[in-house]
């Protein structure tokens, strides 16, 4: 099976392998010590001999010591202290009783006890080592494999909580953009029937105009972050504005100031028009001459600039009642705070008589 699919299983596996590897080193090294490369007495041959008859019992028996190692290492100290000391126990026995096994199956029970109580002292001292060091060992593998474990969930939980915050950002974008859009269309259509009552023929012409206003909103509404070219959004903003001078007249006046290296810029849906909204409605229709309406853009380095102004008459800034800036301006301010850059920001500068400015900057992409 694949190891992928079974990760406990692959783990155990490369547990049994480095294990098994390590054992042989050990082997190795011991039959190197034993043998006299000088003048030849003991050879490569019985060193391996000696290496095999003392070091193999013991690292037959150390894999016992995992299982004991991974249960004891979640109790307490004192019961783990406990734990391994049965364990040691356990292992020099263990490993007394295969000694003095396969040497009375080899050469007998005589030779067998003889062996026994010569080495009964170095068989326990070697066994207490043997069994420390391989819980050392193995209670390193066991932390390191905690420690993959918890780096592992604390990068998932990090996941997570990006996506859920996505999610949130997302669903939030399109909460405003609910707001806006039939915020937009409402007054829209408010502008329209006042036209009609007054001149049936243009409110025909406006209606189309008026259509491709609403593919723009509908287009660009199904995705809250999606982005649109500035020149996409300078079209619809003249369209709106044909309408609005229909119903205004030569009250409204325009002045554009657009770069030409900004139109390629990407902007959210629905930047400009909120702004011009406001600026139509607040600054420039209650007067009774009207008003100049600016519309500015511009690229500053890695930012695209926008400025809406009117030659209204102005306000106390913020508004010292609620401090709201009205349904459209609100949601454009909440949704730049929600940019995922963190550099988009929106400014308002007026004051009783001055006029009313709104400046934005955004990070020009194209």
């Amino acid at each position: 099976m694949n190891a992928a699919l079974h990760p406990q299983a692959g783990a155990r596996r490369r547990l049994v392998l480095g294990y098994a590897g390590l054992a042989l080193v050990c082997l190795l090294l011991f039959a190197a010590a034993g043998t006299d490369w000088q003048r030849g007495t003991r050879t490569l041959w019985d060193g391996l001999y000696d290496a095999v008859w003392n070091l193999g019992p013991p690292l037959l028996l150390g894999l016992t010591v995992w299982p004991v190692t991974k249960r004891l290492q979640s109790c307490s100290t004192a019961a783990a202290l406990a734990g391994h000391l049965a364990g040691a126990l356990a292992f020099v026995l263990a490993w007394l009783l295969l000694d003095w096994g396969s040497a009375a199956f080899f050469f007998g029970l005589d030779h067998a006890n003889a062996s026994a109580e010569q080495g009964l002292a170095w068989r326990a001292a070697g066994g207490v080592f043997g069994y420390g060091a391989m819980v050392a060992g193995f209670g390193g593998v066991l932390h390191a494999r905690q420690a993959q474990a918890a780096a592992l969930q604390a990068a998932q939980a990090e996941r997570d909580a990006a996506r859920a915050q996505a999610a949130l950002v997302r669903a939030e974008l399109a909460l405003i953009q609910g707001k806006l859009n039939p915020h937009f269309l409402f007054n829209t259509l408010n502008s329209l029937l006042m036209l009609t009552r007054r001149d049936p023929g243009a409110a025909e012409s406006a209606l189309h105009t008026f259509s491709r206003l609403m593919r723009y909103v509908l287009d660009r509404s199904r995705e809250p972050e999606a982005r649109v070219e500035l020149r996409e959004e300078l079209a619809f903003v003249r369209d709106y504005l044909s309408l609005e001078q229909l119903r205004l007249g030569e009250r409204l006046r325009l002045a554009w100031a657009i770069a030409p290296e900004a139109e390629d810029a990407m902007l959210p849906p629905l930047t400009l028009q909120p702004l011009v909204e406001n600026a139509v409605l607040h600054g420039i229709a209650p007067q009774i001459g009207g008003g100049l309406l600016s519309l500015a853009a511009q690229r500053k380095g890695d930012l695209l600039v926008l400025e809406v102004r009117d030659d209204g008459p102005g306000a106390v800034w913020p508004a010292p009642q609620t401090g709201r800036i009205g349904v459209g301006l609100d949601a454009l301010q909440r949704r730049l705070q929600l940019d995922p850059s963190g550099r988009a920001r929106l400014d308002i500068r007026t004051q009783p008589g001055a006029g009313f400015a709104v400046h934005v900057e955004l990070p020009f992409e194209t």
